[in-house]
């Protein structure tokens, strides 16, 4: 299974190794090193490279590569899923997935790749069971330890792991009972010169945040859940009540995790929040061009679009863009020719447009084609797609817990072509 784990940062420093069986060499990394050379973006380093004796699965989180060294044929998104657990561990542990954070606390991060692993096989990878092994890193908790000699690791074995509910320890109590939960959805979207929709597609996420006491059983229920493709679930959910009656039924674990993951890609439930007008010109043989832009809600059921910021990757040829903007800031970077437009929120009465000129380099040719426009921004208290929570019901335990739920609307890879 998995050989090798390296931390790579973005100047190509390898910051962190880990080996569960045998050591690797450093210089396998050299394989990487080049496909990353190879690609634009980082976005665009393949996740899988073959190398004559290994292969190479990676992620990139929060300006990290991990990379594991694999020797035999194993499926990827399995290999993904677990680094994409590891980052999202030192995240709950940290409060940030940074280089610095893992370096401060170098200890811990081998603690624990050393329990989520075993032999090179996945193990404990929920937080709860991790956090009863090896507990989480505190001011008082790291001047004891340097005094005393003692470490982070628990005497016990997790409650947890001998149950068969391991993903919650047992004898959790609470003076206040509640269950929050977040609807997150992701809309992917490729909008045409003229405002029709090349592709649609929602990504979306319900994570929680559950603290009950007891040992409850809730079922959670919603309005509409034919929508749903793709959907991924946390192990405790009972798949057979969802396939036989779309109602996700479980024993939660304690804390924060995510619950289920899904798609809606039938492009005519993706509705497109934001409009974009724009007129994007460069004259033959002049070194000016004009640049025109406004933006606008469309379909956001009478909530508020805000964050809204936009990023134009300009021509080579630009040299500067003398605009105006009727609403936010606007910066123009000449070496890498991005604008970015900070719009803020969206209202209806006085939509914010951006105008003016474009310098061009004296005597370059017109710029083959324009530039597309990436739109950011979100939307509080809607689900785009439309999915609503119908109730959340509890049982085996004798309290009333608070309960709430939030929608949030954002843009992923949202791009306007001119």
């Amino acid at each position: 299974m998995i050989h090798s784990l390296f931390l790579i940062n973005c100047s190509g420093d390898i910051f962190l190794e880990k080996h569960w069986k045998s050591a690797v060499s450093q210089s396998v990394c050299d394989y990487f090193f080049e496909a990353q050379e190879r690609a634009a973006d980082v976005e665009n380093v393949p996740p899988v490279i073959p190398t004559p004796h290994h292969y190479l699965i990676s992620i990139y989180r929060d300006k990290i590569f991990f990379v594991s060294v694999i020797q035999t044929e194993v499926p990827p998104l399995f290999v993904i899923e677990f680094l994409h657990r590891v980052a999202d561990t030192f995240q709950d542990y940290f409060g940030e997935c940074s280089e610095t954070a893992i370096k401060d606390n170098v200890v811990i991060v081998y603690e624990l790749l050393e329990e989520m692993l075993d032999n090179g096989f996945p193990l404990a990878t929920e937080s709860n069971i991790l956090k009863e092994l090896i507990k989480p890193p505190t001011i008082l908790r790291s001047v004891v330890n340097s005094i005393t000699g003692s470490s982070n690791v628990g005497d016990t074995l997790p409650t947890g792991q001998l149950s068969n509910i391991p993903w919650r320890r047992a004898g959790v109590k609470y003076t206040n009972n509640e269950a929050y939960f977040d609807v997150i959805e992701e809309i992917d979207a490729i909008i045409d010169k003229s405002g029709s929709t090349v592709f649609a597609e929602i990504q979306g996420v319900i994570d929680a945040c559950i603290k009950l006491s007891g040992m409850p059983d809730l079922s959670l229920s919603f309005m509409n859940p034919r929508l749903l493709d793709d959907v991924s679930f946390h192990p405790c959910i009972r798949f057979k009540r969802w396939e036989s009656e779309r109602v996700l039924s479980f024993i939660p674990p304690d804390g924060n995790f995510r619950l289920i993951s899904y798609r809606v890609s039938s492009q005519n439930l993706v509705a497109i929040p934001v409009y974009v007008k724009h007129t994007i010109s460069f004259k033959e043989n002049s070194s000016s061009g004009r640049f025109d832009v406004t933006i606008g809600p469309k379909q956001n059921m009478g909530k508020t679009v805000e964050g809204v910021v936009m990023t134009v990757h300009m021509p080579k040829a630009v040299l500067n863009m003398n605009l105006t903007a009727t609403q936010g800031n606007y910066t123009f970077d000449p070496v890498t020719k991005v604008l970015t437009w900070d719009v803020g929120k969206i209202t209806v009465q006085k939509l914010p447009s951006l105008k003016g000129m474009v310098n061009l380099q004296s005597g370059a040719p017109k710029p083959e084609e324009n530039p597309s426009l990436n739109v950011q921004f979100k939307i509080q208290q809607l689900a785009i797609s439309g999915l609503k929570v119908n109730r959340l019901d509890m049982y085996g335990e004798k309290y009333k817990p608070f309960k709430g739920v939030k929608y949030i609307t954002k843009a992923g890879k949202f791009q306007v072509r001119t």
